[in-house]
């Protein structure tokens, strides 16, 4: 064999195992899962742009049901959703037919009731876009855009663990105050021309309400969960202590993770992978206030880590709060797919995916460039942990194979 001939050979050779390495074929089995994976992330990409405006032609169905069926053990909505778009838009338009103070928490919220019976979490703006949060990683006033942007983003990573979650513009005067309860209407005063309302919450103040531009509000609605699906609250096995001088053990034991896999539901079934899957997710958008987290009742741990409350991120593109990644980096494992998908939106193309998905919405723009810059820059420092398993302990025991599909009752 001629010497050209034979550097074409080794040049293919390099590029197979180029693309080995970078979607993880680690044998048949890898092989295999790296294909479907890539063929779900393809699918991810065509259904990502949405269109606004649409309404269900096809169905006698309401939006709330079509999105009630949706939820599973292991996803609040499956991997194709064709109505999703006429769902959301009808999530930002649809009638108020009763407006309440929010459910107990330390954050100021709304609980709005809309034709048909939906319930739904109200949040409203309280930063401009470009503000830059500063302090700890968890400071700050929730933020409602980044509610919309977490829902987007756990489309594109292929979870379907966050609530439906969409921006809305609310006249206070026409389609609040109408049909609020008087405790809510307790609650509201002016200042200046501007309509304003502080709630009832543990952090909730007269002094520091949430204020509407006149009497227009821009804010966020969630999608409240189907009543069949009851949650069940759980401690973050590395929630933070919110306490100057005391850390939690997580922070000074480094071999923190092996008590964890010793505990329930930790120890058997996929609720650590998901803590793990979370930590990435919580890293990307800087959320360091995940202290507990939420699961279907009577699960046996089965079920998904559902990706609730997600409104403390987005509040400092600059600062990546290593920390978050505890999880991931102290175990140091990661299920495969989750792994495939992080590779598959490197160089760009989670930015890029991002505004994509996020140009449908009501309040676009949702984040500023600084903030999808930073999405990469994260995505970038996750994979380099990987990585770092991966060279200290082998791919085996880093990359595990868990894709836990429930069927649907």
């Amino acid at each position: 064999m001629k010497l050209k001939q034979r550097m074409v050979v080794l040049c293919a050779v390099l590029l197979v195992l180029g693309l080995a390495k970078i979607f993880l074929l680690d044998g048949g089995e890898g092989s295999a899962a790296s294909r479907r994976d890539l063929r779900a992330f393809r699918k991810m990409e065509t259904g990502l742009s949405l269109a606004w405006g649409a309404r269900l032609t096809h169905t006698l169905q309401s939006p709330w049901e079509i999105a009630s069926q949706w939820v599973g053990p292991r996803e609040v909505y499956p991997e194709e959703t064709p109505e999703l778009a006429a769902v959301l838009t009808s999530l930002s338009s649809a009638r108020i037919e009763r407006a309440d103070v929010g459910y107990k928490g330390t954050q100021l919220k709304a609980l709005l009731v809309l034709d048909g019976g939906q319930k739904v979490v109200f949040k409203p703006k309280r930063y401009k876009r470009d503000f830059v949060v500063e302090g700890e990683p968890y400071a700050g006033y929730d933020r409602h855009n980044a509610e919309v942007a977490a829902f987007h983003l756990d489309r594109i990573l292929g979870f379907r663990r966050a609530p439906l979650v969409v921006g809305r513009y609310i006249n206070l005067r026409t389609e609040i105050k109408p049909v609020a309860t008087d405790q809510l209407l307790s609650t509201f005063l002016m200042q200046g021309n501007n309509t304003c309302f502080y709630g009832k919450c543990y952090y909730c103040r007269e002094t520091e309400p949430a204020c509407a531009e006149g009497e227009i509000m821009e804010g966020s609605l969630t999608l409240w969960l189907p009543d069949v699906w009851p949650l069940q609250k759980h401690r973050h096995p590395w929630g933070r202590t919110y306490r100057e001088g005391k850390l939690a053990r997580w922070e000074y034991d480094e071999s923190y993770c092996d008590a964890v896999k010793k505990m329930p539901p930790y120890d058997a079934g996929p609720r650590l992978l998901d803590v793990i899957d979370t930590a990435v997710f919580d890293y990307l958008i800087g959320n360091a206030d995940r202290h507990h987290y939420e699961s279907f009742q009577d699960d046996g741990g089965a079920s998904m880590l559902i990706l609730l409350d997600n409104a403390k991120s987005f509040g400092n593109p600059s600062l990546d709060e290593r920390s978050i990644l505890a999880p991931l980096y102290q175990c140091c494992m990661i299920r495969v797919s989750t792994w495939n998908r992080l590779n598959f939106l490197k160089g760009g193309v989670l930015s890029s995916a991002m505004q994509q998905a996020l140009a449908f919405d009501p309040i676009h723009p949702v984040l500023i460039e600084a903030h999808l810059a930073a999405l990469d820059r994260r995505l970038s420092g996750v994979l380099t942990t990987v990585k770092q398993c991966i060279e200290a302990q082998g791919p085996d025991n880093t990359l595990i194979e868990d894709r836990m599909n429930l069927p649907h009752p």
